[in-house]
């Protein structure tokens, strides 16, 4: 297998720190999206998307997507499960994961790819050219401050997003926030639940991958 990827961007840094917790080693190859590689011709005949993460297996079947790369690692090293141990956990874990995805991703999305310069016409991932809209900007950072405020009252009373099991659904948090702080927004200072979370997940070594 191949994982397709780019070190400086959070969506494959997810697919990372998630190998790095189950210790699968996959060989890697950069794509540079600063030079936008991703929209070359050799790149999009391996994944029309123009996106990373991609995973390529022996056999030239590829996978986009985090989620969908994820479970499929999942099903093919089952050990360390990070998507739910019963079927409650894994559809608690799904709904934590999707709202990581609509509520953190997708704002801070909405946020960068809406005020950026250099993100003219490219307000949406993708092969497609899209306008920037200023005010989605202004909205993706109100929803940033909601998000880090419903993330402070979950954590009150839970160690991880699903009670006490670490999961899948944590990995994407952590990198939300830290992809958060592309457009200046950090865990406010009067969060102190989220902040606690924040620096205990910090502490395990897969953040690093």
């Amino acid at each position: 297998m191949k994982l397709y990827d780019c070190a400086t961007a959070p969506s494959p840094r997810r697919v990372r720190v998630f190998m790095a917790e189950k210790g699968i080693e996959i060989e890697t190859l950069q794509v540079d999206l600063s030079s936008g590689e991703q929209f070359s011709e050799a790149y999009k005949a391996i994944n029309p998307l123009s996106e990373v993460p991609l995973l390529q297996l022996d056999d030239g079947t590829t996978i986009s997507q985090v989620n969908a790369i994820c479970r499929y690692l999942e099903e093919l090293y089952p050990e360390n499960p990070l998507h739910g141990r019963t079927p409650l956990e894994r559809a608690l874990v799904e709904s934590a994961n999707n709202q990581a995805m609509m509520n953190g991703f997708m704002a801070g999305a909405e946020a960068l790819r809406n005020s950026v310069p250099g993100m003219k016409n490219r307000a949406m991932p993708g092969p497609h050219n899209y306008p920037q809209i200023p005010a989605l900007a202004e909205r993706g950072l109100q929803r940033i401050d909601n998000y880090f405020s419903d993330l402070d009252a979950h954590f009150e009373s839970n160690q991880y997003m699903v009670n006490d099991y670490f999961s899948v659904a944590d990995i994407s948090i952590l990198v939300f926030i830290d992809f958060a702080k592309w457009v200046k927004k950090r865990i406010p200072e009067d969060h102190k639940n989220l902040a606690r979370w924040y620096a205990e997940v910090g502490q395990r070594p897969s953040v690093k991958a």
